[in-house]
């Protein structure tokens, strides 16, 4: 009867945990939501009763929230630097001789616009600037 009621438990415990990870829309709150399960895991088998499962469930939710929120802060971070970096680009389009159109971005460098090939224009190049260097 107590390895059914085990049994029984373990799959209640796995279910609800299932349910806290489908609303996570965080690293910190996945983190928090790992590290509480975990933590009431590690807690039940240390300590074997109700107080240790809540105290390893409130450390282990406390540490994957700090390691999810770390890793939400490096994204950020990157989404930021790249959005920074698109900022400072800027498309042109080109005609070709066929009818084509070749895109090209040059990248805003103090008062200028550097291109892909690395040359340096002092302002903004127009289409008949940058044909002959990235047309045909």
């Amino acid at each position: 009867m107590e390895k059914k009621l085990t049994t029984i438990l373990a799959a209640a415990v796995l279910g609800f945990g299932l349910l806290f990870f489908v609303g996570c829309q965080s690293d910190a709150q996945f983190g928090s939501a790992v590290g509480a399960l975990a933590g009431a895991g590690i807690g039940q088998l240390a300590g074997g009763d109700s107080e240790a499962t809540l105290i390893g469930a409130a450390v282990g939710g406390a540490a994957g929230y700090m390691f999810g929120n770390e890793s939400d802060k490096a994204r950020e971070q990157a989404e930021r630097a790249y959005m920074r970096q698109e900022m400072r680009t800027v498309a042109v389009n080109i005609t070709n001789s066929n009818g084509s159109i070749s895109q090209v971005r040059l990248k805003k460098h103090g008062v200028g616009y550097v291109g892909t090939r690395g040359e340096y224009y002092r302002q903004l190049p127009t289409e008949d600037q940058l044909r002959p260097v990235y047309g045909f």
